[in-house]
């Protein structure tokens, strides 16, 4: 079972702009094999560093406005938002010791 929250369109900028800690989002894809890859590692972090910060969910598909906004081409695309502003990106499947590398800002 999925530890991380899919957020909309909609919900965006309440879960993820307004949060009071980090929030790590991941703009995905159904078809996207390389997003599936990367979504257990992603609820592992979720579990893991529940209480530094958050993780959600954002299927491109079905929320094209907010890929747009961030100008999303390319999936899996993970960003780091703190305080309502980008603070961080991974393009990419990767592994999970590679993205807490590249996130230890946010989650050490």
């Amino acid at each position: 079972m999925s530890t991380t929250k899919n957020v909309t369109d909609a919900s965006f900028d309440a879960d993820v702009l307004q949060a009071t800690k980090p929030v790590i989002v991941d703009f995905w894809a159904e078809w996207c094999g390389p997003c599936r890859m990367l979504s257990p590692i992603l609820d592992d972090i979720a579990t893991e560093h529940a209480e530094k910060v958050d993780v959600v969910k954002v299927n491109v598909d079905d929320n094209p406005a907010i890929a747009a906004r961030y100008g999303i081409t390319s999936i899996p695309a993970v960003y780091v938002f703190n305080n309502g502003e980008i603070a961080a990106t991974s393009i990419g499947a990767k592994p999970k010791q590679v993205l807490e590398q590249e996130f230890a800002a946010f989650i050490s």
